[in-house]
């Protein structure tokens, strides 16, 4: 969705996805992330990397250790119908990861498609920030309106 103003857009590559799904490839990552210049272009500023819904807290230790990454999942996402995807931002947002129906029932009621996770295990990587926090951040809005699951794994340093 280039033309709807967003704080951070994801470039996804839905092979690299999948192919995630089996085997862990630093050079493919699931998705590169960009905000938007004053100019109207893209700068480059982390990538996002993917596994599967059931990996386990071992598999994903392996792909990038849990000591430092920030392992999340997205969950109860209502995809918006068409005609109303400009319904994902804004303070009164609906659909999508910022929206405030989360649940199949809600969903299905305005027309949207429900999706108890969206692709499994995710992690974002910020390799030009200088503070580690802001390296592994899952950009969480703290206002409990991203559908993340926050329950942090043992293994997992959420500090």
């Amino acid at each position: 969705m280039p033309n709807i103003p967003q704080p951070q857009y994801h470039f996804t590559k839905g092979v690299n996805g999948l192919e995630a799904r089996w085997r862990f490839d630093p050079l493919k990552p699931t998705s590169l992330l960009y905000k938007k210049t004053a100019d109207g272009g893209y700068k480059l500023v982390g990538v996002m990397y993917t596994d599967r819904v059931d990996a386990s807290e071992e598999e994903l230790n392996e792909r990038i250790p849990l000591s430092v990454a920030r392992w999340h999942q997205h969950i109860n996402f209502c995809k918006a119908p068409a005609g109303k995807k400009v319904e994902y931002f804004g303070p009164h947002a609906k659909f999508g990861l910022l929206g405030s129906i989360d649940t199949k029932e809600a969903c299905e009621a305005e027309g949207g498609e429900f999706h108890a996770h969206v692709l499994g295990w995710m992690v974002h990587i910020y390799p030009y920030e200088t503070d580690p926090k802001k390296i592994w951040s899952t950009d969480d809005d703290d206002h409990g309106h991203d559908n993340m699951d926050h329950s942090a794994m043992p293994g997992m340093k959420m500090n």
